[in-house]
């Protein structure tokens, strides 16, 4: 029989953002799909549930915050290495352009941008990641292809991680490295609580998608795909999962 190109069996990926929403979803997924998965994420006792979801053996967490720079370089130096790292990690803010504060601004770049940059600087710099791994940036629809009113910073910190993974691909194609990300439109997590809309908001805008909102497991299988050998010609894209509302 034929290997199964989607299997992750034998692979080690580290997912961030992993203690809810998409990126408990990736690490669960993943998990079923054969890896043996590290999950990242700031609240313990979250990522202790995601931990505890996982199938398999040999999963471990640790509870940091990637802006913590001694702490985000122990965390690398005592990891394996690794064959997949998915930045799911992500924060936002709802405010028009003109009331978006200095904190606000900040805050958003920290956690959305400069903290997956900085750890995949690490773990290439420390020789953690295996050849022929691959990378995948949770980035967003409104990132340079949706825009959303009042979503100016977020907009930009998605944007700019599309773009990072695509210089990645060119950087680490020698070592058969992929880098690739997903830009989901609205999906129902946690971070839908912090964007200030109603319930019958919500539910109006929903109508314009002719899948409806999607899942967190609607992005994590797309993440499957692209940590498995099912996308190994794939790098430097962008792949759009959107429920069909870029088409309205």
């Amino acid at each position: 029989m034929d290997k199964n190109p989607f299997s992750l069996t034998g692979r080690h990926v580290l997912v961030t953002g992993a203690s809810s929403g998409i990126g408990r979803a990736i690490a669960v997924e993943s998990s079923r799909a054969g890896a043996r998965v590290t999950v990242l994420g700031r609240d313990q006792n979250r990522l202790a549930q995601t931990l505890s979801a996982l199938e398999g053996d040999g999963h471990e967490m640790n509870a940091l915050d990637l802006n913590h720079a001694d702490a985000l370089e122990r965390m690398v130096l005592g990891l394996d290495g690794v064959d997949g790292v998915v930045h799911a990690a992500g924060i936002t803010r709802t405010a028009p352009a003109k009331f978006i504060s200095q904190d606000d601004f900040q805050e958003i770049m920290s956690v959305n941008v400069q903290a997956p940059m900085e750890l995949t600087r690490q773990l290439l710099q420390h020789k953690k990641i295996n050849k022929a791994a691959s990378l995948v940036f949770i980035s967003s629809v409104v990132g340079g292809i949706m825009p959303y009113k009042g979503q100016g910073v977020y907009a930009a910190s998605k944007g700019a991680l599309s773009a990072y993974a695509k210089v990645l691909a060119l950087e680490l194609s020698a070592r058969k490295i992929r880098a690739n990300s997903i830009s989901p439109a609205m999906v129902r997590t946690r971070l839908l609580d912090s964007v200030n809309i109603d319930a019958a908001t919500l539910d109006a805008d929903e109508q314009r998608y002719p899948l409806g909102y999607g899942t967190p497991e609607d992005v994590a299988w797309a993440a499957v795909y692209l940590l498995s050998d099912a996308s190994r010609w794939m790098t430097g894209s962008n792949l759009v999962i959107d429920g069909g509302v870029t088409l309205t």
